[in-house]
C-alpha cells in the first residue's frame, strides 16, 4: 500500500539498484520520513542535481528506431510514468528505478556547450538530433533550467535538423524558435498521447500536461505550420488500446500528419513496479492486462528481441497493428511527408560563432 504522500507520483516505492552493493526497498515508514508524511502534493519535493556531462550526443544503435542520434539533457523524469522503459537507466547513476526516477532529477548543465562541440566537429554533417530519446526534454524542470530552449538555440545557430518528443505543453514556450527552425525544414514535434481519458491519465502519468493541453499545444504549432505528429505510446492491452481510432482522429483534426505507435514492454524493474502499480489503481485487471501483454512478447512480459520489443508479435499484436494501419488510411493519407533539409548545415570552427546570436 502506498503512502498517502507519495500520491502523484507514478511509482509508490522505490524498488532496489541491481547495480548498488548497498541497496534497498523502502517502505512505508521510510517514505514517510522522507516525503513528511501528510503533507500535500505541492511540497512532495523533487530533487535537482547539476552536472556535467562528458558528452551529450548518443549513438542510437538500436535496429527498431529509425533515427541515428539522440540528446537528453535531463536524466530521470518528473513526469513519473508509471510504465517508462527509461526508468531502468537511472540504476546506472546510483538511483532507483521507483521514486528516485521521478523525485531525484540529473541536470546536464553544459548540454548546450556540448552539442555546439559536437556540431562543430570535422566528421559532423548536420544530421538530425531527436530530443527525448530518453526522458522528457520539457518536463517540469526545463521551466527553471531552460536547457532544451537553449539547445533549440544552437540547432538554430548551426542550422541543424532536430526531432522533439514530448508530453509537456511548456514547448509552447518556444514557439518562437520552433517558428525559426521551421523556416529551413529543420524541425518536427511529435506528442506522445496514449489516451483521451484524463482519469487514466493522471494515474498512469501523474505530472505530464493534460491531455486537452497536449492537443491544444499540437493545434498551435500546425497553426504555425510547423510539422507535428502523434506517438500513440506506449498502447496497453486492456487499458488503452481500445482508443487508437479516436486518438488518431483527435489528432488529425488537430493538424497531426504523422501517427507512430509502440506496444508496452516491461523490462527489468518495470515488471514489479508496473504490477504495483495495476494492483493499486485497477486490481480487479492486473492478471487480465500483465498476461495480455505477455501474449504480445512471447509469453514473457520482458523483450528485448529487436522487431518484436517495440511493436510486438502474435494476434493481438498484429490486431493492434491492423487499427493502426486502418487510422493512418483513414486519417493520415493525405497528409504532407515531412523530410528534414540538411543541405543548409552550417560548418562553424571550434571557437566560432554565428552572427545571429
Amino acid at each position: 500500500m502506498r503512502s498517502k504522500n507519495t500520491v502523484g507520483r507514478g511509482s509508490g516505492s522505490n524498488i532496489s539498484n541491481p547495480f548498488d552493493k548497498d541497496a534497498y526497498e523502502e517502505d512505508d515508514s521510510f517514505l514517510e520520513h522522507l516525503y513528511q508524511s501528510g503533507e500535500p502534493l505541492e511540497k512532495l519535493k523533487t530533487s535537482f542535481i547539476k552536472l556535467k556531462a562528458k558528452s551529450i550526443v548518443n549513438a542510437v544503435k538500436s535496429p527498431d528506431i529509425d533515427h541515428q542520434w539522440s540528446l537528453n539533457p535531463y536524466q530521470g523524469c518528473e513526469h513519473g510514468c508509471s510504465y517508462c522503459y527509461a526508468r531502468e537507466s537511472h540504476n546506472y547513476w546510483g538511483y532507483s528505478a521507483g521514486l528516485d526516477f521521478e523525485g531525484k532529477i540529473l541536470v546536464k548543465e553544459n548540454a548546450a556547450h556540448l552539442l555546439r562541440s559536437k556540431l562543430q566537429s570535422k566528421s559532423w554533417r548536420g544530421e538530425p538530433i531527436f530530443l527525448s530519446g530518453n526522458t522528457d526534454c520539457y518536463q517540469p524542470a526545463e521551466k527553471d533550467f531552460k536547457i532544451t530552449r537553449d539547445l533549440l538555440k544552437v540547432f538554430l545557430e548551426y542550422k541543424n535538423p532536430v526531432g522533439i518528443l514530448t508530453k509537456n505543453a511548456l514547448i509552447q514556450r518556444d514557439i518562437d524558435l520552433l517558428k525559426r527552425l521551421n523556416e529551413d525544414r529543420l524541425v518536427k514535434v511529435a506528442f506522445s498521447i496514449n489516451t483521451l481519458d484524463e482519469k487514466l491519465r493522471s494515474k498512469l502519468e501523474p505530472r505530464t500536461a493534460t491531455i486537452k493541453k497536449r492537443f491544444e499545444s499540437m493545434e498551435l504549432l500546425a497553426a504555425n505550420d510547423i510539422p507535428v505528429g502523434i506517438m500513440i505510446a506506449p498502447i496497453i492491452p486492456g487499458l488503452n488500446s481500445h482508443e487508437v481510432l479516436d486518438l488518431a482522429q483527435r489528432a488529425a483534426e488537430m493538424g497531426a500528419s504523422e501517427l507512430g505507435y509502440t506496444i508496452v514492454r516491461l523490462n527489468g524493474p518495470l515488471v514489479p513496479l508496473f504490477s504495483q502499480w495495476l494492483q493499486e489503481h485497477f486490481p480487479d485487471r492486473k492478471e487480465k492486462v500483465l498476461s495480455l501483454i505477455a501474449q504480445c512478447h512471447g509469453g514473457n512480459l520482458e523483450d528485448f528481441e529487436a522487431g518484436r520489443r517495440m511493436r510486438g508479435e502474435g494476434p493481438l499484436a498484429e490486431q493492434i497493428r491492423a487499427t493502426i494501419n486502418l487510422a493512418k488510411r483513414k486519417y493520415f493519407a493525405e497528409k504532407p511527408v515531412f523530410t528534414f533539409n540538411q543541405d543548409d548545415f552550417i560548418h562553424l570552427p571550434k571557437g566560432q560563432f554565428s552572427l545571429d546570436f
